[in-house]
Order: C-alpha cells, then structure tokens, then sequence
C-alpha cells in the first residue's frame, strides 16, 4: 500500500519524525556532549538513566542490605511501623553475626515485667534540661525519641506541618534547624529552635545577631521550649549551610531575612563569639532573655575545643544545659562531596572523645546529652544510651516516614515526593492527614520496640544501659564489652 506525502503529512507520525530529524541534526553538529554527538538520540537515554539512578538501584540492583545511606531492610522497617503494618522479619537473621564491629545486645534471664499498658510507648527523659544551671523554664522531654533539625527551606511546608503535627501526636519535641521559626513548625508541638551562623529569625540586616528580634521570636512562640546553637552539623561541618536559590522562595526569604531566589549561604563561622569564654557568656545572654534551656549542637572534629569549654565550664559554673553531639554520618543538608565523606568523626568515636573530657571534669551527670546521626533504629538508639545519650534525635528516618524514597534529590528541589522541595506541584502529592499519622506511628512504633528491647535486658527504662549490656564482634569467636571498646563508663 502506498502512502503519499500528503496523507503522511496528515499524520502525527509525520510531526514525530520531523522532531526527531530535527533532534538528530542538533545532536550531531552540538559539542557539549560526546555521547550525544557520537550517538544522536540514543545518547540522551544515558543522561535519563542517569537521572533516576538511586531509586533503579535501590529496587532493581542493590540487594536489601547494600543499598546506601539506608539500606532497603532499614527502610522497609521504618515503612512499615510508620504505615502500622507488619514490621517483623522471618527466617532469622541475614546480618553477618561475627563480622568486626557487629554489636549484640544481651538479654536477661529474668526480663523486667511491665503490668502497666503503655499505649503510645511513652519514655520521659529522666533529666530536666536546665534544672542543674537553674534556669527559669527547665524542660523534661516527653519522649527519649525526637524529631532532628530540619528546616522550613530543605524541606516543604507540608512535610514540615506534616512533621509538626506528627511529633504533637507521638509527644516528642520537632527541631527547627536553622531555617528559623516557620509557621509549619507551629502546629501545636514543642520545638527547640536552633540557631545556626546565619541567625534567621534573630538576623539584624547585615547578618549579626539581633538580641531584641531573639526575644521578639521567643515571645511570639509559647512552643518553643529549648534553644540549640549549632556550631556544626554532620553533613558539612566547618561550613555553614546551603539553601539553593531555586528554593528560596519569597515565602522562605521573608521568614529568614533574606533576598529571594538567592542562594543562601550561611557563614561558616559565628559572628556573635569567637572563644569558649564568649561562647558561654551568649549562652548566658540567651538564657537569660528566654528564661529557656541553650543548648550547643556539633559535630567532632579537633578535640582541644572542647577541653577548653569543659574547663572554662568548671571554673566558672556557667555553659549549656545540652550537648548534641552529631557524626559524620549525618547527612540531611545539601553539602559539598568532600565535606560529606571525609569531615567530622563518625559518631560513636566523636561522643566517646566528648563525654568522657566532661565525664572527667565531672560534668557528664549536669549535662543532658542528645545523639545524632543514623540513630533512628532502636538498637542503635540502646548503644547511643548505652553510651550515655539521654535522647536521640532523628532526621532521615523522619524523611522517610513521612514518604521519602532516598531519591538523593535533596539538593536540586526536585524530590519526586514532594518532601524535600519548595514546588507545590510536588508537594501537592505529601497529604499532611495521612503523612503526620505515619510520622507519629514511626516514633510510636520506635519507642515500643525500644520499650521491648529495654525489658528483655531486665531494664525499666533504655537510660539504664551501660556498655556491659553491650558486646562488639572483633572476629569469629571474640566479642568484646563496648565498655572495653571505648575504654570508659557512663
């Protein structure tokens, strides 16, 4: 059957042809990419690859305990407890029992019986934050499990909402990160507001500190309940934080202070103090002013720092009334790939060389220490109490609760679940009812077989661990107490 050329023209199989003829030429003639030039059309389906990359790997690839930074078993769980579907797993374990640094929690004989029913798996930090420094509103945390910083910026209004609300329904308190105070974080949860280098919510215009806008902002938020300063974070730290201007939103720039659709590039160091003396006396001067807890957040890197601070501490029975130690596996902000890999000390390394300088001082007890970095799974949440956390709090695995896909997308605000972008055609797909009832069911979920963990050891409550409850694999047949490990007691 012959077709002419004007019942072909008729035809949208025409159209299509001319496109790609058209496509053809321009890849053969352009000289940005080789690929292309040497395979027209078809090397665009590389670059598409490419693209979707992550989430090929982590369904098609990747086998359920290789893919990273969470591996598909770690993410099935954290899904299915935030969904309140089966969490369990059948047919024993697949972890390499004997391989170095494996840990192995010991159970008692005699397991601690609980005849009260605890619902909603409810563990108070047995610490109240600021009592030792007397400081006008101590704050007892509801929960030992807490939502991390996470800020109003990296991550949409509704995932924030969808976190708010979620951690008002668990009874934790949510961190604002460094973004400053949005109206998504004020959804009816206690928030610690954390204060970075760029000072947004207490920013004079050219980027100093503003004490009367500091108390401006605590005075217009009755849920704020603590203040962290963050001197570094896990993913980046020595470098300040990075918001790309594609999302920074005129929304976003009005609450930080900031132009719009300019990157945000926050200092990498504090304007307000330079020494461990100054850094106590704004501590003292926030305190003061609030009448709330001031806490410091750091990831671990040159260690002098802090023997100076405990010292100065000691001597002048001043300093703060939380410590948050983050590691290098952190990881919720947008970070260049060196700092990421190859900056701060991975977290049980940096918190062992952190507490036991205070624990020599005799400042550990005085202090309420909060851990970060991947600590969002209850046997790694009992090594962190083992090793003398008070609370952990939890950032990705929030992320993930609430729908992420560990797309890796953060940085380009183009997260395909509408979690970690600023376009509301993405975030239209992030329902906040559905979305903050998982976030609340993940933290639930988390502290119940928290809860179950810590009675099968014969304990009451997870701040009774110690490193003797705990043994690392050092090869087949070797497995050695973590208090030897880290060659101190909590």
């Amino acid at each position: 059957m012959n077709i002419t050329l004007l019942e072909l023209s008729s035809s949208w199989w025409f159209y299509v042809l001319i496109i790609f003829f058209i496509i053809f030429l321009y890849d053969l003639f352009q000289k940005e990419h080789a690929i292309i030039r040497n395979f027209p059309i078809i090397g665009h389906f590389r670059y598409w690859i490419e693209t979707i990359g992550p989430e090929i790997r982590q369904y098609i690839v990747a086998n359920d305990k290789e893919e990273m930074p969470f591996n598909r078993s770690e993410r099935s769980w954290i899904y299915a407890t935030a969904k309140k579907e089966k969490n369990t797993f059948g047919f024993g374990t697949t972890e390499q029992l004997y391989e170095v640094g494996y840990p192995i929690i010991k159970h008692s004989t005699f397991p601690f019986y609980n005849k009260e029913k605890n619902k909603n798996s409810m563990i108070p930090c047995k610490k109240i934050i600021g009592q030792s420094n007397n400081r006008e509103k101590p704050y007892q945390p509801k929960s030992i499990i807490n939502i991390s910083a996470m800020s109003f910026g990296s991550l949409g209004e509704n995932a924030i909402t969808s976190l708010n609300q979620g951690a008002l329904k668990a009874n934790c308190f949510h961190n604002t990160g460094e973004g400053g105070v949005s109206p998504y974080h004020n959804k009816g949860a206690d928030i610690v507001w954390q204060l970075g280098t760029g000072y947004f919510g207490a920013r004079n215009e050219d980027g100093s500190f503003s004490i009367e806008k500091f108390k401006k902002t605590i005075q217009n938020n009755s849920n704020i309940k603590m203040v962290e300063i963050k001197l570094s974070q896990g993913a980046k730290p020595g470098k300040g934080g990075i918001l790309p201007k594609q999302k920074v939103t005129p929304e976003i720039a009005k609450i930080r202070g900031i132009e719009e659709y300019t990157a945000c590039i926050s200092p990498n160091s504090h304007s307000a103090f330079s020494n461990e003396d100054e850094l106590i006396d704004f501590i003292e001067l926030l305190a003061k002013e609030s009448g709330i807890p001031i806490g410091i957040k750091s990831a671990i890197g040159k260690i002098n720092f802090w023997e100076k601070l405990a010292n100065k501490i000691k001597t002048r029975g001043e300093g703060p009334d939380f410590i948050t130690i983050d590691g290098g596996e952190g990881g919720t902000g947008a970070a260049p790939l060196a700092f990421t890999d190859h900056v701060s000390l991975p977290f049980k390394v940096g918190f062992k060389r952190v507490f036991t300088i205070f624990k020599n001082y005799n400042l550990s007890d005085n202090i309420t220490w909060i851990g970060s970095a991947k600590l969002g799974f209850p046997d790694r949440a009992i090594i962190a109490f083992s090793m003398g956390c008070d609370i952990v709090s939890v950032a990705r695995e929030a992320m993930l609760a609430i729908g992420c896909i560990q797309a890796q997308k953060c940085h380009t605000g183009h997260c395909p679940t509408g979690v970690a972008t600023q376009k509301k055609w993405l975030q239209r797909g992030l329902n906040i009812k559905d979305k903050s009832e998982r976030c609340a069911q993940y933290i639930i979920g988390f502290r119940k077989e928290l809860l179950e963990l810590t009675y099968a050891s014969g304990y009451q409550h997870p701040s009774e661990f110690s490193g003797q409850d705990i043994e690392i694999s050092a090869g087949v047949n070797k497995f050695i107490p973590l208090d030897d490990v880290l060659e101190y007691k909590k």
